[in-house]
């Protein structure tokens, strides 16, 4: 009756080749294709490299007006500028200033990387149910794989430092993008489609003029789902040299210091409600507009 409590597997040595080979596999295509993909992300990482100079090396009040402008450009709320403006000294007066720009740089080229990635994926998938199919699984696999395993292979192929964090923190946070933008497209009023179709538009003036602008609230709210995962995903990302608030955090668990994971870590989250409530807002009123619009 032994069966009964012992699940039948693979043979021990026969599953310990398949992880070798595998694993030697691996190991033999970093070695012959590494420099090439290094040499394909190099551009990649001069444009991180300049925007975290420039967030870190920029006068904080110009910083600071910077950010306010944009909270108020995209919000139009004192409420959410003023909050923004608490949460940027308090950052500032706790001594956590150079590691929240290195923080907000790293985010914005992840935010910009999906965008520029996600946003075409959603538009193909919203025009093909084939690739919608073949798409969904691989997305439910990115979105459901522990964060751990991205930093494997990303460092095996590229090392450790910025440009390999970065590749983990787009592969984790994209799923959203890619998800709403395919929904929100889709999710468009088949009569407002028709009409378009009655005046003659083309397939592109139709997506232009028609579908991104209507499924823009949507998409707005992928890019704030992005941007949420993307810094839930710094503090894992800074065990391969991303620089930043999760170094500290990192430190401060292996040193047991509760203070500075604390301190860091409300820094993240302060972070983290300026993005949302900023993103938000511009997504209301994105959605005011288009109800306006569109009676």
């Amino acid at each position: 009756m032994e069966w009964l409590y012992e699940f039948p597997h693979m043979n021990d040595d026969a599953l310990r080749a398949l992880k070798k080979a595998i694993d030697e596999g691996f190991r033999s295509f970093t070695r012959a294709y590494g420099d090439v993909i290094e040499g394909f992300f190099s551009p990649l990482q001069h444009f991180l490299i300049a925007s975290e100079r420039f967030m870190t090396q920029t006068p904080w009040p110009i910083i600071i007006i910077i950010i306010l402008a944009i909270a108020w450009g995209a919000s139009r709320s004192l409420k959410v500028v003023l909050g923004c403006l608490v949460t940027l000294l308090a950052i500032g007066y706790f001594d956590m200033w150079d590691d929240t720009m290195r923080t907000i740089s790293m985010i914005f080229v992840c935010t910009l990387l999906s965008i520029a990635i996600g946003i075409p994926i959603g538009i193909l998938m919203s025009r093909s149910d084939r690739l919608q199919r073949v798409v969904n699984p691989v997305l439910d696999v990115m979105q459901t794989m522990p964060s751990f395993v991205y930093l494997i292979p990303v460092v095996m192929l590229l090392g450790i430092g910025k440009v390999p964090g970065l590749i983990a923190v787009v592969i984790y946070a994209i799923p959203p993008m890619i998800r709403l933008t395919n929904l929100g497209i889709r999710l468009v009023d088949k009569d407002v489609l028709e009409a378009a179709d009655a005046f003659g538009s083309s397939s592109w003036q139709k997506l232009k003029n028609v579908q991104l602008p209507l499924a823009l609230p949507t998409i707005m709210a992928g890019i704030n789902q992005t941007i949420m995962m993307a810094l839930a995903m710094v503090v894992i990302a800074s065990m391969i040299g991303v620089q930043g608030l999760g170094q500290p955090v990192l430190k401060a668990i292996a040193n047991q210091y509760f203070t500075l994971g604390i301190f860091n870590g409300l820094a993240i989250v302060g972070i983290a409600i300026i993005f949302d409530r900023v993103s938000q807002a511009y997504g209301e009123r994105l959605q005011k507009h288009r109800e306006i619009v569109h009676g």
